[in-house]
């Protein structure tokens, strides 16, 4: 028997469950992209002010491209479990905050359809950093149009994906799609709506068949979207909202609303995404499965701790980078956490441009040592080859993927022609990197020791070398 209304009530009574009517009234909130971060994270969070006894904070979810898993959740009237686990203990919840579903793909009209509907407040967005297309502004714009004509109010929409001022950039991306006659609407957009930048942290694996049997376990049903997580998680959200008094809610939810986003975010890009990427390159490369296997290895968490520290944090505005260090360490050792190093090392070509670059130009407009950006941009190239250190073979899951495993084929036999190659793509390293002598020479060097001796020996060289 699967998870669904009718059997909420006989769930064992240590499962935190929905507490409010989820049929009475209608979404307030839209969300774009309906994988398994968005329902771990910000559905948590609305679920706690539905809890409260505001009801305007249901969600329309909407899955992009992926009538699967829109499918197991309408079969589940949209309930899940998720397995809180970190060292304080574990815990089980189902949030009921998910009410309707589509498919952008395949039901178009009724996303827009929803956005235009008067109960709508908010839209909220994940579709990674690859999904800021002309196609998801137009999706948006059509909506948003159908507000402007029947005169209904405007709304909060909030990126939450790893993209530096990423609601100014969506912003931007909205009023590009406008055509010459929608002046009344672009003064509409300006006046109405909000798109605040936002910063969202939690790590959340993609769902193994292992959560689904503990899921079925701790419910006594079936569930075929479960998902696991850790007990922290942090979001921060710029304090401008089409509502103003929304901020004092999110806040009751224990939501950060700032006019600073930026110091949060860029500390989230560069020291937890970007030492994820690393470990992520290397764990591939290495046949290591999982984030905590990686960091496990004193080799591979002393690196990880001098990253962040040496190379990251000077050019960290948030004051709190050492405490914050030490709780990334401590996550990524999370033994519930089968966080897949396949799963992090997807769309490679579309993080690390905006997670290593800024520290390394840092680096060098001080003076400093770049060593660990530069094992890691060396493992980078390596992992292009498509095979591990023990022979097996693995894809890159990448919008690039072509076109970097044809860059990367040769680097066995020209190896010095293959990091040209690399760094000369000013699409991953932007124009002052691509072209930097210094940077080159010690990529060169890295890539040369992981090719000859492999990563775990050349991580030993590089602890050794600046200890």
């Amino acid at each position: 028997m699967h998870l669904c209304a009718l059997n909420l009530a006989s769930l064992p009574a240590d499962i935190h469950t929905p507490i409010y009517d989820r049929r009475r009234h209608a979404p307030g909130v839209v969300h774009l992209g309906l994988g398994a971060f968005h329902r771990a994270h910000q559905a948590m969070v609305f679920d706690q002010l539905l809890s409260a006894g505001d009801t305007r904070w249901g969600i329309h979810g909407v899955g992009m491209t992926r009538p699967d898993l829109v499918n197991a959740l309408r079969a589940q009237d949209g309930l899940y479990a998720v397995r809180v686990a970190d060292g304080q203990g574990v815990s089980w919840h189902v949030p009921g905050a998910l009410w309707r579903m589509h498919v952008a793909a395949t039901e178009r009209n009724d996303v827009v359809q929803a956005i235009a509907a008067a109960s709508t407040r908010w839209v909220t967005l994940t579709v990674t950093e690859k999904g800021y297309t002309p196609a998801l502004a137009q999706l948006l714009l059509d909506g948003l149009r159908l507000r402007q004509q029947a005169g209904l109010p405007g709304l909060t929409i909030a990126s939450c994906d790893n993209l530096q001022g990423n609601g100014h950039k969506l912003q931007a991306l909205v009023k590009a799609a406008t055509r010459a006659q929608d002046a009344e609407l672009l003064r509409w957009l300006d006046a109405h709506c909000a798109f605040p930048c936002s910063m969202v942290d939690r790590i959340v694996p993609a769902a193994t068949t292992d959560v689904l049997a503990a899921a079925s376990q701790a419910l006594g049903l079936r569930d075929d979207a479960a998902l696991s997580t850790e007990g922290f998680w942090e979001w921060v959200i710029e304090d401008r909202l089409a509502d103003p008094a929304d901020a004092a809610l999110l806040q009751s939810a224990g939501v950060r609303v700032t006019p600073d986003v930026h110091s949060y975010e860029e500390a989230k890009l560069r020291m937890l995404n970007g030492s994820h990427s690393a470990m992520a390159l290397m764990g591939a490369v290495t046949g290591r499965p999982f984030i905590a296997s990686c960091i496990g290895e004193p080799p591979v968490r002393s690196f990880v701790h001098r990253l962040m520290s040496r190379e990251v944090a000077p050019h960290l505005a948030r004051s709190d980078w050492a405490d914050y260090r030490d709780a990334l360490i401590a996550r990524f050792g999370n033994p519930y956490l089968k966080h897949s190093v396949h799963q992090i090392a997807t769309d490679s070509s579309q993080k690390i441009p905006q997670r290593w670059p800024p520290s390394v130009l840092g680096q060098i407009a001080q003076g400093a040592s770049f060593e660990h950006h530069a094992l890691a941009a060396a493992v980078f190239l390596r992992y292009t080859l498509g095979v591990d250190e023990q022979g097996q073979a693995y894809a890159l899951n990448d919008p690039q993927a072509d076109s970097l495993m044809a860059m990367g084929a040769a680097q066995r036999t020209e190896p010095e022609a293959c990091v040209r190659a690399l760094l000369a793509r000013e699409d991953l390293w932007g124009n002052a990197l691509s072209g930097h002598a210094a940077w080159a020479a010690r990529v060169t060097h890295w890539h040369q020791q992981v090719m000859q001796h492999g990563v775990d020996a050349s991580l030993q060289q590089l602890l050794q070398l600046e200890a």
